[in-house]
């Protein structure tokens, strides 16, 4: 078998590399564990993507509207890994126990799946975690024929012959590890003895038994999926050979890339870009949305119709309560670099609004008062203005000491007019009473 030699070949020059540094080894297995993580649950139908995946295991960040089940089977498989790493290191032995505790964190808790009867009807069935299976877990091929797994009554027995064939084949010394690790695999699914994560399950011991032998874990890819079935499939038909190869051509991929992690290059493959971008979005989306409505003519206009005017006539409104302070008053509006000096009724302002172009970047209103009226005082006047800044992602609107930053789906609401218009009054009121104590220090 070509690929198996060539994996042979390949992990002796691995060997001639360790020990690895102590930071290489960390990055190259954070990347295996990675990938890991994402494609085994991803080829049973994981919804989170690559960057969701990294993004929970990494910074404990949730995918928004993704089920909570698929968070718990991440998180889940990732701690099954961490177990069967810490057998490993502890040289323990693989028992149906601790299948059972590794099919228990990968499920994490028992749910409803589909199911067949015997006579090959739908029905529903409860996953119940580390236990083996109650009920038939057939299923229905392509061509509507039912493929059949160990029965329930036979599967305690074929597991415990499944553990003993395992051990009697680690203690010959004539047993290719490869072989073992494929084989056991194959052997696991033939009986698949949970209700669910069958799939899951075997493949964290394929990869516990290579890795007690120093390779690297196999990751097989979820868009390898129909491959990684078409040779499971050819094992049904009593061909393992085809099964060895393409496990033993996945462990090729991975071996390459510990070595060149080993030798201080980079791990990263052609697409990893492509998740780290995912990624970068996943974190992006905890923070806030991507932001869709910008500047256009007409989204400048919804602002001009629905904020600047209303709070332009609410400033026209409550500006009278100090008009009769002043011996006149004036109002202008301008847009960019043209002004209007006008009556700005209702009318006129919304006339306006054909005005507005694209590049529109400055609404300015002014409300004058002009030449404060009182005897005792030196004539003064007062300026209230009000700015819209229209930037590509959103506007801002801003009185002296008070401004509020909005996206262009977004209008001021009337609290917020009434603060910016308060504000404003209240300062002019300020000011005049600041003129009063002066006279009155005078005096």
């Amino acid at each position: 078998m070509d690929n198996v030699k060539r994996v042979i070949e390949l992990k002796k020059e691995l060997d001639l590399l360790r020990p690895l540094k102590k930071e290489d080894e960390q990055r190259i297995m954070l990347k295996f564990r990675l990938d890991w993580n994402y494609h085994s649950n991803n080829i049973e139908g994981n919804s989170l993507t690559y960057g969701e995946t990294k993004a929970l295991l990494l910074f404990g960040i949730t995918a928004q509207g993704k089920p909570l089940k698929d968070h718990y089977e991440v998180t889940g498989h990732n701690h099954a890994i961490e177990l069967a790493i810490a057998i490993i290191k502890k040289k323990r032995p693989l028992t149906e126990n601790f299948i059972r505790e590794l099919h228990s964190l990968i499920l994490k808790e028992s749910y409803e799946v589909d199911a067949l009867t015997p006579e090959g009807k739908p029905t529903k069935k409860k996953v119940n975690v580390g236990e083996y299976k109650l009920v038939p877990n057939h299923v229905k091929t392509k061509t509507g024929e039912i493929f059949r797994f160990a029965s329930p009554e036979e599967t305690p027995a074929k597991m415990n012959d499944l553990i003993n064939w395992y051990r009697e084949s680690l203690a010959d010394k004539n047993k290719n590890s490869i072989l073992l690790a494929s084989e056991f695999h194959y052997r696991f699914i033939r009986i698949h003895p949970f209700d669910d994560g069958n799939g899951r399950t075997a493949r964290v011991l394929m990869n516990f038994i290579l890795m007690q032998f120093g390779f690297p874990p196999v990751i097989i890819r979820t868009q390898d999926k129909e491959n990684y079935i078409s040779a499971l499939m050819q094992a049904d038909a009593g061909m393992l050979e085809p099964f060895v190869e393409y496990i033993a051509k996945n462990l090729i991929t991975s071996i390459e890339l510990m070595i060149k992690g080993a030798k201080g290059e980079s791990v990263e493959e052609p697409d990893d870009l492509d998740k780290e971008i995912a990624l970068l979005e996943q974190k992006l989306n905890t923070i806030g949305k991507p932001i869709k409505a910008l500047r256009t003519k007409y989204s400048i206009a919804e602002v001009y119709e629905y904020s600047v005017i209303p709070l332009i006539f609410k400033f026209m409104k409550k500006g009278k309560l100090l008009d009769k302070f002043y011996a006149k008053k004036s109002y202008s509006l301008s847009l960019d670099n043209s002004s209007y000096y006008k009556n700005l009724d209702e009318k006129f302002l919304k006339s306006l609004s054909k005005d507005i172009k694209e590049n529109t970047s400055i609404i300015n209103f002014l409300y004058r008062h002009n030449a404060f009226s009182h005897d005792g005082f030196e004539e003064f006047s007062y300026v209230y203005e009000i700015s819209f800044n229209f930037n590509v992602t959103r506007y801002d609107v801003a009185v002296k000491g008070l401004s509020f930053k909005k996206l262009y789906n977004e209008q001021l609401t009337e609290e917020e007019i009434n603060q910016l218009v308060n504000s404003e009054i209240r300062r002019h009121k300020e000011t005049i009473e600041e003129k009063i104590e002066e006279i009155k220090k005078q005096k």
